[in-house]
């Protein structure tokens, strides 16, 4: 779980171009410790971890309705990317927040926007099964202009039947050409 030590971790990582695409953070590390210090119980921040403790990302699940049994995943950013070479750090984390969502809080809907001026993230969602299920149009000012919102769902035989079988090949092709 994210913890107010992390504040100056991911706020260095929310300050890289690689994260502009996100929704806009902390302006400063005491900022990003408050906003992590602010969170409710309800949500759920993880930072992403290689096997040798090293952080390199973060992911949350958020939103969470019970009665629905629905969440929105959300904040996923592969903060260090050279230590995430060659390691499929990005689709384990993706892999076990879904097995989390799906089998330990039972639910069975989870959904997420992209800003459509992030072509390949969208792309990389539907590889791992998410569905497109509308746009809100001109939802995100970024980069000095309107971007929509690309909204993504993934149902938990979809989970099952699609993403846990291409997630579980990338982690195997990506740990046989590390080996």
């Amino acid at each position: 779980m994210m913890r107010v030590d992390d504040a100056a971790q991911t706020f260095a990582w929310r300050q890289a171009d690689r994260a502009r695409l996100l929704n806009a953070g902390a302006a400063t590390v005491e900022q990003q410790a408050a906003w992590i210090a602010s969170r409710p119980g309800s949500e759920y921040n993880f930072i992403i971890e290689l096997k040798d403790g090293r952080a390199i990302g973060m992911l949350s699940l958020v939103g969470i309705n019970k009665v629905n049994r629905h969440a929105e995943t959300g904040r996923f950013l592969i903060g260090d990317e050279e230590a995430a070479k060659g390691v499929p750090a990005a689709v384990e984390a993706m892999k076990l927040l879904y097995e989390f969502a799906f089998d330990q809080l039972d639910l069975i809907r989870l959904h997420g926007t992209v800003a459509s001026g992030n072509p390949l993230m969208v792309k990389w969602q539907k590889y791992l099964g998410m569905k497109e299920e509308g746009r809100m149009r001109s939802h995100y000012f970024i980069d000095g202009k309107w971007q929509d919102a690309v909204i993504l769902g993934l149902l938990v035989d979809e989970a099952r039947s699609v993403s846990y079988p291409r997630m579980n090949a990338l982690i195997t092709a990506a740990r046989r050409a590390h080996a």
